[in-house]
């Protein structure tokens, strides 16, 4: 039994502590997640504390949810989309002291990954993200408000690396200095994404945003795409942002936080399994500039990440959590570490996705 969940909570969905059984689960840094067992339903529910600190209007959430949940109802009934559990007042999500929580079904059989172990994840995982922005191809994605605003923005994450970087003190800057001269001789992928933005066959998609392995669902015996989970980050954006960090955390057989750079290597059969998943989804709707830039989004999101993590080191750690106190410095070198795999590896990767197109 978890006692830090409220039981207002609980009683916001016409359950009790007392018939129903409660464990803490999931990886995630920014939710508190929940699977729930209550006796009276004879099904479970997953229920999440929405993080406003990361989610400044939570309700925005609800509203995209609603919308795109609507949409796939009329036209797509026989896909999965989880949708939120109503409160017995009929409303999205329970307010409780000040915070935001909303209830999910929990999908029988299925499981989700931390690490991926097999191309063949890879290729369901990204058929997955894949299928959801195929199926809204024709959904007006303005319609859909920023639950965090300029998220993918790598604008904005330039300028907030430039702003910290005339504050940051000498030594932070000494500590960095490296990864200040790659920041900013990497800047060119900024300057080539801007040069493509206006384009008109380069359009605002309806994007998930957070495309980690972690957030699909796989059938728990046969290993094959089930959902998409995790849709708090629903909302426009460019499709580098979907692709992009499927490759930034599907390539490497190691994460952000490994220090031991001769690790970070792009994993050719990973590569080719996410690209071969994505695109037997997304090959007939992506477009002349938008099938130009595949290989573009790996850079783009990875050299964003980059930026971010090398920022939050000059400031001081004030966004991601860490366990020494160079680790977002390290975060930063693992990840431009990745972004040269990427250069090394071009045209053997270039040709995989010809191959697929």
């Amino acid at each position: 039994m978890e006692l830090n969940l409220d039981s207002e909570v609980l009683s916001a969905y016409g359950y009790t502590k007392e018939d129903t059984e409660i464990t803490q689960i999931g990886t995630g840094l920014i939710n508190r997640t929940y699977l729930l067992a209550p006796v009276s339903a004879h099904k479970k529910f997953i229920l999440q504390n929405i993080n406003t600190a990361v989610f400044k209007n939570p309700q925005t959430i609800a509203t995209n949810l609603k919308a795109v949940g609507s949409y796939l109802k009329s036209n797509y009934s026989d896909y999965l989309f989880i949708e939120p559990v109503s409160t017995i007042d009929g409303e999205e999500m329970a307010f409780v002291k000040g915070a935001y929580w909303r209830m999910l079904p929990f999908v029988p059989d299925t499981v989700s990954l931390d690490v991926l172990t097999d191309p063949k994840q890879a290729y369901e995982a990204a058929k997955q993200f894949g299928k959801l922005s195929r199926l809204l191809n024709n959904f007006d994605a303005s319609m859909l408000e920023d639950t965090i605003p300029r998220f993918h923005d790598l604008d904005l994450r330039f300028e907030q690396f430039s702003t910290v970087l005339t504050e940051t003190s000498d030594e932070l800057k000494e500590l960095a200095k490296t990864e200040i001269d790659g920041a900013l001789r990497h800047r060119y992928i900024l300057d080539h994404f801007k040069s493509y933005s206006h384009r008109t066959d380069f359009p605002d998609r309806v994007m998930h945003h957070d495309t980690k392995i972690s957030n699909v669902l796989l059938n728990d015996r046969t290993f094959t795409g089930v959902c998409v989970i995790d849709l708090d980050t629903i909302m426009p954006g460019k499709f580098v942002s979907d692709l992009g960090d499927m490759m930034r955390t599907y390539l490497c057989a190691f994460s952000e936080n490994e220090t031991d750079l001769s690790k970070i290597k792009i994993r050719l059969p990973y590569f080719e399994a996410t690209v071969k998943g994505y695109l037997s989804e997304m090959k007939d709707i992506l477009t002349p500039t938008e099938k130009e830039l595949i290989l573009f989004s790996g850079r783009y999101i990875i050299y964003m990440q980059a930026l971010r993590f090398l920022t939050d080191f000059l400031n001081g750690d004030v966004y991601y959590p860490i366990n020494y106190p160079t680790q977002n410095l390290d975060r930063a070198k693992n990840q431009f570490a990745l972004l040269h795999e990427l250069s090394v590896n071009e045209k053997e990767l270039q040709d995989i996705i010809e191959a697929n197109l």
